[in-house]
């Protein structure tokens, strides 16, 4: 089982913490040895977009590690009192500096070698502008002959661009779902009773489709 860096002390009290399996449950968990309290590690959402102007998507080249110098889409950590399409929008202007309207839910990729969930929306931008930010060398935009397929960063970031040139290509945008074991996509597993578009998401579809 995957694990994060272990805990030794209880943040409740100070006090330490042993791994056990407590009443009721099934799993090893950190366990306070003085007042009980169970600390809970769970998978972390990574939370980004797709974001679109005309035939092209925005791209950040990443400035910190892993994968320092490859090409991402903008994605980052979800923060306490966010849902996950302003988090997606928020880490799109942190990373790209692009404003964006963010449209329906696209890929969910399960990353558990990793113990994540990476979620990507598509996201329409406001304007042609953007920026490096911190955490990015360079922003561009990529028409999908020009994707520097060899230099993208990560599994889910290519899966979920060929996700979109096919579904454009198709002439429909639908709702993909993955488990990803390390850096390797498995077999697909697809969404019970979504539709390929809502009516929600027609605004956000309409121009992607079109190009």
């Amino acid at each position: 089982m995957n694990r994060r860096p272990p805990i030794q002390f209880c943040s409740a009290c100070g006090h330490p913490v042993e791994l056990r399996i407590p009443p009721g449950d099934n799993r090893e968990r950190h366990v306070c040895t003085h007042c009980g309290t169970i600390h809970y590690q769970n998978p972390r959402n990574v939370l980004g977009t797709v974001p679109v102007w005309g035939d092209q998507v925005l791209l950040c080249k990443r400035a910190i590690e892993p994968r320092l110098g490859y090409w991402t889409l903008p994605a980052g950590f979800m923060e306490i009192g966010e849902t996950t399409a302003q988090a997606a929008a928020r880490e799109t202007l942190e990373e790209a500096g692009a404003v964006v309207e963010v449209g329906a839910l696209f890929s969910l990729l399960n990353v558990p070698h990793v113990n994540q969930v990476h979620i990507f929306y598509l996201a329409q931008m406001r304007e042609p502008q953007f920026a490096a930010g911190e955490e990015s060398l360079e922003v561009a935009l990529f028409s999908e002959d020009e994707i520097p397929w060899d230099e993208i960063a990560f599994a889910t970031v290519a899966k979920t661009l060929r996700f979109f040139f096919e579904d454009r290509r198709a002439g429909a945008f639908g709702v993909h779902l993955e488990p990803v074991a390390n850096g390797a996509a498995l077999p697909g597993t697809p969404v019970p009773g979504l539709p390929v578009n809502t009516a929600h998401t027609e605004d956000i579809l309409t121009p992607m489709l079109r190009v």
